[in-house]
């Protein structure tokens, strides 16, 4: 009888699906001739109140919404992500 071969779990192989996975919520949008990165975030990981640029009103802490930063800003990538805004699903999309 052949023996089965199971494998064993690779550490550094769950943290890449887990980087792969990340990376694939988060994706480029263009608005008005302006590339911006926008990543979801869940209801359980919204642990703060934000006011959202859209509307002017508060997107509550547990209320599912998007982050979005410029992708192509001339400053560098750390000062866009540090300029990231909140933004209520809706507002954004109608945005």
């Amino acid at each position: 009888m052949p023996r089965s071969r199971k494998r064993r779990p690779d550490p550094d192989r769950g943290n890449a699906s887990l980087d792969r996975l990340i990376a694939g919520w988060r994706r480029s949008e263009v608005k008005r001739g302006v590339e911006y990165t926008v990543q979801p975030l869940s209801a359980a990981q919204a642990q703060k109140d934000y006011l959202c640029p859209g509307c002017g009103r508060t997107v509550a802490a547990g209320t599912a919404h998007l982050v979005v930063w410029r992708a192509d800003g001339v400053l560098g990538d750390a000062a866009d992500l540090a300029a990231r805004r909140h933004w209520h699903t809706h507002c954004w999309r109608i945005a």
